[in-house]
């Protein structure tokens, strides 16, 4: 199985992308790094394809050119340029993310793991720590009491999930509340991986996330909305999607460790005011969408929640015409249904 590593990164090669780097060799990995505005001009890895901003605008993919610049989602141009080399797995990650040995393993759809068998917001994180912590984007007023019952599932079985979630150490993704009020190192504890049913949500992120062939459309971050809503909305939206082919997702112990980046905690503040609000809305709009079910009609789908969330003024009006642009290179870049390593259509 073809693998890839994709990075975004506005730094030179620092220890982390360097780490990849060798790792991805070793491994026979892919490593893409897209660019952007501030990346250094000179930035040159080996064991990395890098993509520069104007070889993304140069490229055959229409994505290069709509897409904002100095924006995180310049990553949705390294997702393309990983699948048209053939990548069959995907694995998304960041530039202060130093892998763990275990990042390294060989993986599988058929996931062995604990359902959880729940209606509504579900915080995964609960089952893996014993403190306070919940991830960003998830419901605040919610984020105390979803403590309270973490017992495990007792149930272990073989579930299929196209869409894994890796935990981070150091820094795992929670919110700009939650690190201005707690902030200390965060280490999970291991265990099983854990499956959400039908009908349970949490959110998942951009940090240390497998995506599988088939649900390659879902990897798209939208672009208009805020950089801290952007992979917490993709999340939401795959969530939805990959109930319409009976797919799940899962979440699994750590297997990178992140020493994060400098950030301006107040500026991730305002930044997360729309996940604060909305994050109900999101899945409130998409529960009430009437989506055909299979994989044939995955790119289809993802056109109807954007569209509906752009109705909603979740994202911005200019967002379907990206989609569109997207679901078209898609096809550019060689992805189609039923494609080699997908699961029966």
């Amino acid at each position: 199985m073809k693998t890839s590593v994709v990075v975004t990164s506005i730094s030179g090669p620092n220890p982390v992308m360097r780490g990849i780097a060798k790792g991805c060799q070793a491994n026979g990995w892919g490593f893409f790094v897209a660019g952007d505005r501030k990346t250094p001009a000179d930035f040159a890895l080996e064991g990395c394809v890098f993509l520069s901003l104007e070889s993304q605008q140069d490229s055959p993919f229409r994505t290069g050119g709509l897409c904002p610049q100095n924006s995180y989602v310049r990553k949705n141009l390294a997702y393309l340029h990983a699948i048209s080399a053939g990548s069959e797995l995907i694995l998304e990650t960041d530039d202060d993310n130093l892998p763990l040995e275990a990042f390294w393993r060989k993986r599988s759809r058929n996931v062995q793991a604990r359902l959880v068998d729940a209606e509504g917001w579900v915080n995964v994180y609960a089952f893996f720590s014993d403190s306070l912590i919940y991830p960003r984007g998830f419901p605040l007023d919610l984020a105390r009491s979803s403590m309270e019952d973490r017992l495990l599932p007792t149930s272990l079985a073989e579930t299929l999930c196209p869409v894994q979630q890796g935990l981070a150490n150091g820094a795992p993704d929670v919110d700009a509340v939650y690190r201005m009020l707690h902030g200390e190192e965060t280490l999970f504890h291991g265990g099983e991986p854990l499956v959400l049913g039908s009908g349970a949500w949490c959110p998942f992120n951009s940090q240390n996330t497998a995506f599988f062939r088939e649900v390659f459309p879902l990897l798209y971050l939208p672009a208009y909305c805020s950089f801290r809503a952007t992979d917490i909305w993709r999340g939401l939206v795959a969530q939805r999607l990959l109930s319409t082919c009976d797919w799940n997702l899962s979440f699994h112990e750590a297997d990178v460790h992140q020493d994060r980046n400098p950030h301006d905690l107040m500026k991730d503040f305002q930044q997360e005011v729309p996940v604060y609000l909305q994050t109900r809305q999101v899945v409130e709009t998409l529960n009430a969408l009437t989506l055909e079910q299979g994989l044939v009609s995955l790119t289809s789908n993802l056109r109807t929640c954007y569209e509906a969330l752009a109705a909603a003024g979740i994202v911005g009006v200019s967002e379907p015409d990206l989609v569109e642009a997207w679901i078209t290179d898609l096809d550019a870049a060689g992805w189609s249904v039923g494609g080699a390593g997908d699961p029966p259509v």
